[in-house]
């Protein structure tokens, strides 16, 4: 087959790999529907994060069942299936609480923008739809399998509730899928921080009732003067920088939640800072697998449309063109089709 490998910072290439194979009896393997380029793959793109020796790319997919371990009895050949990007065994403590990402068992997927891949856990941690759907959902779905699964858990941690205000820091896919996540939760003003006018015309289709420009304490202050002087009862913090990390907690009224989702580079938060804001403060990888049944059929009704982040489609082939258009911030987000 062949699939995305990363050699260096800005070099992705597309190569000839080893087809995958069933290496446990509770593995998996998936022909691929679509795949695409997730924003936090930008982090070893840029060079932010160490590549290390060449290896492949990509945790969020979609796709058809082509075989399945000894020990997976609940798929068969031919489904289509959607994943998370942590697999789950759905069965541990951990798993139970709903805390899938944080399985005893847990693989984080790493291999994805390929052709075909191997799912590890694949029973706890696939879920198939009732046949096929039509194409035009699996953009949303690919969606689900990350990019909607993190902005809703964002939500969710920030404890959006009907009636409530929310801010979303962050204006990539995971920021503006929290907007549909706040929107969906009830959130009667959903205020987001962005400074591209492409995005933000989405964000305000999907829900967003205010834009905030400003970044740092100038964007703290917008959202305070916006607010009353007090804060947002939640923030949707979407990007993992130092920067967006404060503007988050100071956005925050007294006694309300920040729900940090953008993996955290060089972010460093005052324990004492913390102590006397009353601010609740939770995060951590999405546990994506316990919202999946759930957002699945959001999408398959045409309640929500997530997939309208993907604003370049390419052929997986033209995968460093993805990883280009997004670094240049020329696309939100970049679907491939194999």
């Amino acid at each position: 087959m062949r699939g995305a490998v990363i050699h260096a910072p800005r070099d992705v290439r597309f190569e000839t790999l080893d087809d995958p194979k069933i290496l446990h009896p509770t593995d998996a393997i998936i022909r691929t529907a679509v795949t695409c380029v997730c924003g936090s793959d930008l982090w070893p793109y840029r060079g932010a994060e160490p590549v290390g020796d060449p290896h492949p790319m990509g945790h969020e997919y979609v796709g058809f069942v082509e075989e399945v371990g000894s020990e997976v009895t609940g798929l068969r050949p031919g489904q289509f299936v959607v994943g998370s990007f942590a697999t789950s065994d759905n069965t541990c403590p951990n798993c139970s609480n709903g805390f899938q990402s944080n399985c005893v068992h847990r693989e984080f997927m790493s291999t994805c923008q390929a052709e075909y891949v191997r799912i590890p856990n694949a029973q706890g941690t696939l879920v198939a739809t009732d046949g096929t759907p039509g194409e035009e959902f699996w953009p949303g779905l690919l969606a689900v399998s990350d990019v909607l699964g993190t902005g809703w858990w964002a939500a969710d941690a920030a404890e959006v509730k009907p009636g409530s205000t929310a801010v979303v820091v962050g204006d990539g896919a995971v920021g503006l899928c929290a907007v549909i996540a706040a929107k969906e939760m009830g959130a009667e003003r959903i205020i987001a921080m962005s400074r591209h006018a492409s995005r933000q015309k989405l964000a305000l289709e999907f829900g967003a009732t205010d834009i905030v420009t400003q970044r740092g304490d100038e964007g703290i202050a917008v959202i305070r003067e916006l607010t009353g002087g007090i804060g947002a009862d939640s923030v949707l913090e979407c990007v993992g920088t130092a920067q967006s990390t404060q503007q988050a907690l100071h956005s925050a009224r007294p006694g309300g939640s920040v729900g940090f989702v953008g993996v955290p580079h060089e972010v460093a938060v005052d324990g004492q800072e913390l102590f006397f804001s009353h601010v609740g403060l939770r995060g951590g990888p999405a546990p994506v697998r316990r919202y999946l049944p759930d957002l699945i059929e959001r999408v398959l009704s045409g309640r929500i449309d997530p997939g309208k982040v993907f604003d370049l489609t390419l052929p997986l082939e033209q995968v460093a063109e993805g990883y280009r258009a997004m670094d240049e911030r020329r696309a939100i987000k970049a679907l491939l089709k194999p």
